[in-house]
C-alpha cells in the first residue's frame, strides 16, 4: 500500500537536520581556545606515574611521549572527539533501517456492551437467523488469552536531507579528528618548551655554581693576603660580598629549576613529588634555509587547524543542502509482521507493509529561515578560512624572521662568552701579579656571568623559534627532532 501523506511528518528531514546541527555545534565548540592561560588544560595532566624512591631519568622524546598519553588538554580533545562521534552516530541512525522486535502475552477481559455490542445490536443480528433468535447465547463479558510477537521495520528510502546529512556527519567527524590532532601539536609544543626551559634553567645553575667556586677562590686569596698584610681589608670585604651575592644567585636559580621541573611533570602525568633528571642537553644546530613559499605550502597541506576549517566548510555546505532539500518529497517504508495466538481461536499471522510519500506543501517561512541560518554559518566559516590563510602566511614569515634573528643572537652570545672568558683570564693574571686589586676582577666575573646567561637565553629562544616554525608548518609532532637538530 502506498499512502500519500500531505501532513508534516515529525520524523522527516527536520529531525535529521536538527541532529546534524547538534553535531555541527559540538564540532565547532571543540575548536574554541581556552579563554584564560591560568585555566589552560595543557598545563595539567592525568597523573600516571606516582612517587617512587628512584630518580626518573627523562629524555625529551620520553617527555613528549608521556605528554601525548597523559596531558589533560589532549584528554579533553579526545573526549570531545568521542562525544562528537557519538552524536554523529545518533544523527546517522535517522537514515539507517530501524528494526525492533516486540512480544507480549496476557489475559484480557472485554465488555462488549461498552464497545457497542449491547443487547439491541445483538437483537438486530438475531433477525438474520431463520428461527429469529441467536443459535447460542452471546455473553456481553468475554475473556481470552492473547500471545503475540511482532517485528517492525522502518527506513527512509529517499530524502535529499538524508543524502546531505550523511555528508555532513562525515565532515563533523573529520572536524573532531583535526581538532584532536591540533591538540596533539599543542602538547608537543608545550612539553618541549617546558623541557627546554628546564634545561636552560639548569644551565644557569651550572654557570652560577662555577662562578661561585671562582668567587670562593677569590675570597680565600683575598683573606690570606689580608692576613699576610699585603692587601687592604676592603679587598677581603669586597670578595666576601661578591661570594655571598653569587650564593644568592645559585639559591634562586636552583629554586627556579625545581619549579620548572614541577611544571614539566604536571604536563606529562608525573607526580610533582617524583625526583627526575633531564638527560638531554640543550640542543643546538643550524636549520636548513627555507623560503616563506616553501613553508607556506607545507602549512597548507599539514596544518590541522586549516584542515579543520576546510571540513567545517564542507559540514555547513551539507547542512545548507539538507535544509534546501526539505522542499523536496521524501519516501519512506514501514511495516511489521507478527504472529498472534488467541485461546480458543488458534494462531494466525498478520502484517502491514506501508510506503509513505511526504510532500511539503507550505512551510516556506521556516524553510527559508533554516536555509538563511545555514548560509550565514557557511559565510562565517568561509571568511574564517580566508583569514586563516593570511594568518598562516603571517605566522610563517614571522617564525622565519625569529629563527634567523635568534640564530644570529646565539652567534653573538657565543662570541661574547669567549671574549668575557679571555678578559677574566687576563684580569686574574693581573690580580695574581699584584698589578690590580680585585675590583676589576669582580667586574670581569660579572661580565662573564651576564654573557653566559645571555647565551643560555639565546639558545633557549632559538630552539623555541624553531619549534614555533615547525608548529606554523603543521609538522611539529612528526619533525620536532629534525627542527631541534636531534
Amino acid at each position: 500500500m502506498i499512502a500519500v501523506n500531505r501532513a508534516h511528518n515529525p520524523i522527516a528531514p527536520t529531525a535529521a537536520c536538527a541532529a546534524l546541527l547538534a553535531v555541527a555545534c559540538a564540532a565547532a565548540a571543540a575548536q574554541s581556545p581556552n579563554p584564560s592561560s591560568s585555566q589552560n588544560p595543557f598545563f595539567g595532566s592525568v597523573t600516571a606515574h606516582s612517587v617512587s624512591g628512584d630518580v626518573m631519568k627523562l629524555s625529551l622524546d620520553e617527555a613528549v611521549s608521556m605528554g601525548l598519553k597523559n596531558n589533560l588538554g589532549l584528554k579533553e580533545a579526545e573526549a570531545s572527539e568521542r562525544a562528537i562521534q557519538g552524536q554523529e552516530n545518533q544523527a546517522i541512525q535517522q537514515f539507517l533501517p530501524t528494526i525492533t522486535l516486540t512480544g507480549d502475552t496476557g489475559v484480557y477481559q472485554h465488555n462488549l456492551a461498552a464497545l457497542g455490542f449491547g443487547p439491541g445490536v445483538i437483537g438486530q443480528f438475531a433477525k438474520l437467523f431463520p428461527s429469529g433468535g441467536m443459535p447460542i447465547a452471546f455473553p456481553e463479558i468475554t475473556k481470552d488469552d492473547l500471545t503475540e510477537g511482532q517485528i517492525h521495520y522502518r527506513q527512509t528510502l529517499f530524502s535529499s536531507p538524508v543524502i546531505a546529512g550523511l555528508k555532513a556527519a562525515g565532515a563533523a567527524g573529520r572536524v573532531a579528528y583535526f581538532a584532536k590532532m591540533s591538540a596533539r601539536g599543542e602538547v608537543v609544543q608545550q612539553v618541549a618548551a617546558a623541557y627546554l626551559h628546564a634545561i636552560a634553567a639548569a644551565s644557569e645553575v651550572d654557570n652560577a655554581k662555577a662562578l661561585e667556586a671562582a668567587d670562593q677562590v677569590l675570597f680565600s686569596q683575598a683573606h690570606d693576603a689580608h692576613v699576610a698584610g699585603t692587601v687592604a681589608n676592603l679587598d677581603e670585604l669586597r670578595a666576601r660580598v661578591q661570594l655571598q651575592a653569587q650564593q644568592q644567585i645559585v639559591i634562586a636559580d636552583e629554586n627556579a629549576v625545581e619549579k620548572d621541573l614541577i611544571l614539566l611533570k604536571r604536563e606529562i602525568g608525573v607526580d610533582p613529588g617524583q625526583k627526575i633528571v633531564l638527560t638531554d642537553p640543550a640542543p643546538y644546530s643550524d636549520l636548513a634555509v627555507q623560503t616563506a613559499e616553501e613553508v607556506r605550502a607545507t602549512a597548507y597541506a599539514n596544518r590541522q587547524d586549516y584542515q579543520n576549517l576546510r571540513n567545517q566548510l564542507d559540514l555547513y555546505k551539507a547542512i545548507r543542502t539538507a535544509y534546501r532539500g526539505q522542499r523536496l518529497p521524501s519516501l519512506s517504508f514501514s511495516g511489521y509482521y507478527g504472529v498472534s495466538d488467541v485461546s480458543g481461536v488458534g494462531t494466525h499471522g498478520n502484517f502491514v507493509a506501508q510506503g509513505t510519500l511526504t510532500i511539503p506543501l507550505f512551510r516556506e517561512s521556516k524553510l527559508r529561515g533554516d536555509t538563511d541560518s545555514a548560509q550565514a554559518q557557511l559565510t562565517a566559516v568561509d571568511a574564517q578560512l580566508t583569514d586563516l590563510r593570511d594568518h598562516i602566511d603571517q605566522q610563517v614569515r614571522s617564525a622565519l624572521l625569529d629563527v634567523d634573528a635568534t640564530s644570529k643572537l646565539v652567534a653573538v652570545a657565543r662570541s661574547n662568552v669567549d671574549l668575557a672568558t679571555r678578559a677574566l683570564s687576563d684580569e686574574t693574571d693581573r690580580v695574581n701579579a699584584g698589578v690590580d686589586d680585585n675590583l676589576p676582577l669582580v667586574n670581569a666575573q660579572a661580565t662573564l656571568a651576564a654573557a653566559q646567561s645571555t647565551l643560555v637565553e639565546s639558545l633557549y629562544q632559538y630552539n623555541l623559534s624553531k619549534l614555533a616554525l615547525a608548529r606554523a608548518s603543521g609538522v611539529l609532532e612528526t619533525q620536532y627532532r629534525v627542527y631541534l637538530g636531534r
